[in-house]
């Protein structure tokens, strides 16, 4: 009888201690989900005021310079136009992955599987209050993952300010280049359009030629990486991404005197 008490006491002692365990597990995990939440919104300002150029402003306080700089809206991708919605709640990602909300294309070249139906894009202002970046938020495959990035863009739609990406799982020291900063500073001044507004912009295998404003050196090592890119590019660039958009933005601002 002695053993068998013996026995039951260890597993109500151990029952139990799983349970405290499991409680004190669940809380932590709970108090910690605000903060997680809080802690990738200040990583995607801190990438978007980079993609604008307005990092540099930001000082100490990104969400404060955020605010400040930055205007966020919502785009429908089918008619180019700027919609209602919660910029703060709408996740492209989530969305992407319902019927309902997102397409299948036609010309997937970017390999995304599916489109959300909406993006947000980020309007970004200088010091005086104008808006002078445009940022994009893009997605291709790569190699061996979907590579998400911010592209900031001047109010012409066509020259290239920035092109940060902030997630991706290409191989370090080969397509994970994509993050160093000596090939970012290489997309600084491109243009993504010909005279023609064709799609010109391009990842050149080898090197590009000196004063080729279309062209980007790329990835040593890393063709496949640099061809995703380069067809990320074509993608979002296109009728199925942000071509309408970029149509009916030009055009407005033309109308407005190009303010």
């Amino acid at each position: 009888m002695g053993n068998k008490d013996s026995f039951g006491r260890t597993l109500i002692f151990v029952l139990i201690t799983c349970l405290v365990c499991s409680v004190i597990v669940a809380g932590a995990a709970v108090g910690l989900r605000d903060l997680q939440v809080a802690n990738k919104a200040l990583d995607k300002q801190t990438k978007i005021l980079e993609a604008s150029g307005r990092l540099a402003n930001a000082g100490t306080d990104i969400p404060a310079a955020y605010d400040k700089y930055v205007i966020a809206k919502l785009v429908d991708l089918k008619t180019g136009k700027f919609v209602e919605g919660n910029v703060n709640t709408f996740d492209q990602r989530i969305a992407a992955l319902s019927s309902d909300t997102s397409i299948k294309p036609v010309n997937d070249i970017a390999k995304i599987n599916r489109r959300a139906n909406q993006s947000i894009v980020y309007l970004v202002k200088d010091d005086a209050g104008k808006v002078d970046t445009i940022v994009l938020e893009v997605r291709g495959s790569g190699l061996w993952s979907m590579m998400y990035a911010f592209v900031g863009l001047e109010t012409d739609l066509n020259t290239v300010k920035s092109v940060i990406y902030y997630d991706q799982g290409e191989t370090p020291g080969l397509g994970g280049e994509v993050e160093n900063p000596k090939w970012k500073k290489q997309w600084i001044g491109k243009k993504l359009f010909n005279n023609n507004g064709d799609i010109a912009i391009r990842v050149v295998k080898g090197g590009a030629k000196a004063g080729d404003i279309h062209g980007v050196d790329g990835l040593s090592g890393a063709t496949l990486t640099g061809k995703g890119v380069e067809n990320t590019f074509k993608f979002w660039l296109g009728e199925e991404g942000f071509g309408l958009f970029i149509t009916n933005y030009r055009q407005e601002l033309k109308l407005n005197g190009g303010h």
